[in-house]
């Protein structure tokens, strides 16, 4: 089974007789993406700002809407067979859709090297707290060595083999052991009465939350491509990923609000709650992130060059090890609301373009047009709404107003550009 998924050019559909993957593939491979250490500090990143509990409800408002959203990408992948910037030359053209590939693996390149240094990071932390031992450098290559195997194989060798196997139980463990500990060790009574300061609004706590599930938008299609049936591709992921990133989120802003402000206090909390083996469980699992970073960086290079993604995957792994070498982790809201502020308005065309304007029918003549202007057009307006909103009124948030500014006008300017060639 390993690097079947791999023979596939991005921009080739796959054949129905390799289709795979079902609604439980669905759902394990995205309630493992939805849970990590980068979704906990996340989490973190809501209080003291917000208080406990409007901290949660925005992350449950937030988490509900992203994950619809995520699968419904997932939906098209399904639907046509194509990879996720395969689908996008049907909404942009094939010209068009140059732009958000070389993004998109810019910042899987990003992603991915940010993935490193979090699990680089929470290792040395406990292997300091085991044995006093502390070897950065190692940790970043061993966890950038592992990733970008993963990434090698490709992504139905890694669900089957790797997350259905027994790398979904080893999550589930540590998930559930940070829990019970968060529940007998914390007040959460006591956690619930702290006031929240104010610094942050709930709208912009619902698109902080919303950012996580849509950064993942550019990357769906390459999974659920491999998919036997859209229905449970949708259910699948979205009852996955919903489910891991309410989880984690959660127990991220719990244990940051437990333990007080402060950099690597969150690190520090989730050590000390298990003694270190729930951290280590989650650790292991993380691997997962930075595959899926490392595999769709290849897969969206390969829309634009003659290469086979699997060996992209090496070069693009090498290269996010060596960054997470010299990449501190630090507060990262800006980078993904950076992220949110490109992609999100763009699938919100995609997703109209394929729903509304083609209701689920993609044909591969649609790669004839070298530019779809209406579709640009609607994405750069998307872009602009989101800075707009973000800079002019940040406690609404500005993640979903760009995608439905960019979902409208796509539909509107396809209607204009049809009249005005008829």
């Amino acid at each position: 089974m390993a690097q079947l998924d791999d023979t596939y050019d991005p921009l080739t559909p796959v054949p129905a007789e390799r289709r795979v993957f079902g609604g439980r593939d669905a759902f394990s491979l995205w309630f493992s993406l939805g849970i990590g250490l980068l979704v906990l500090q996340a989490g973190a990143f809501l209080v003291p700002g917000l208080s406990l509990g409007m901290a949660l409800a925005a992350i449950v408002t937030g988490s509900v809407l992203g994950a619809l959203l995520l699968a419904a990408a997932g939906v098209v992948g399904t639907d046509t067979g194509l990879s996720a910037m395969g689908t996008l030359r049907l909404a942009l053209g094939a010209r068009g859709a140059t732009a958000p590939a070389v993004l998109n693996a810019v910042q899987l390149v990003g992603w991915g090297a940010f993935e490193i240094v979090a699990m680089r990071d929470a290792a040395d932390a406990l292997a300091k707290q085991a044995f006093g031992l502390s070897n950065p450098l190692a940790w970043t290559v061993l966890f950038g060595a592992l990733a970008t195997w993963l990434a090698f194989m490709g992504p139905v060798s890694f669900v089957r083999r790797f997350l259905r196997a027994w790398g979904l139980w080893l999550l589930l463990g540590g998930a559930g052991w940070l829990t019970w500990r968060l529940l007998s060790q914390h007040d959460l009574a006591a956690l619930f009465a702290k006031a929240g300061t104010g610094e942050t609004s709930f709208g912009a706590g619902v698109d902080l939350v919303v950012a996580m599930p849509l950064s993942w938008l550019p990357l769906i299609a390459d999974y659920t491509r491999f998919g036997r049936s859209p229905g449970r591709m949708f259910r699948g992921s979205a009852a996955g990923y919903l489910l891991a990133n309410i989880w984690f989120m959660g127990l991220g802003a719990c244990y940051a609000l437990a333990a007080g402000s402060g950099e690597g206090l969150l690190l520090t909390a989730l050590a000390a709650a298990g003694g270190g083996i729930a951290l280590l469980l989650i650790v292991v699992d993380e691997t997962d992130n930075a595959f899926a970073d490392i595999h769709s960086a290849a897969v969206s290079t390969a829309t634009l060059a003659p290469a086979r993604p699997a060996h992209l995957a090496l070069a693009f792994g090498a290269l996010c090890t060596l960054i997470a070498l010299f990449a501190p982790l630090a507060r990262y809201e800006g980078f993904l609301l950076l992220i949110g502020s490109v992609f999100a308005p763009l699938f919100g065309v995609l997703l109209t373009d394929h729903f509304v304007v083609r209701r689920r029918q993609a044909r591969a003549a649609a790669f004839a047009w070298g530019l779809n202007l209406p579709g640009l057009l609607a994405w750069a307006a998307g872009i602009a709404a989101y800075q707009g909103f973000s800079r002019l009124a940040p406690q609404w948030g500005a993640t979903l107003p760009a995608l439905a500014v960019a979902a409208a006008g796509y539909f509107l300017l396809r209607l204009i550009w049809r009249l005005a060639k008829a």
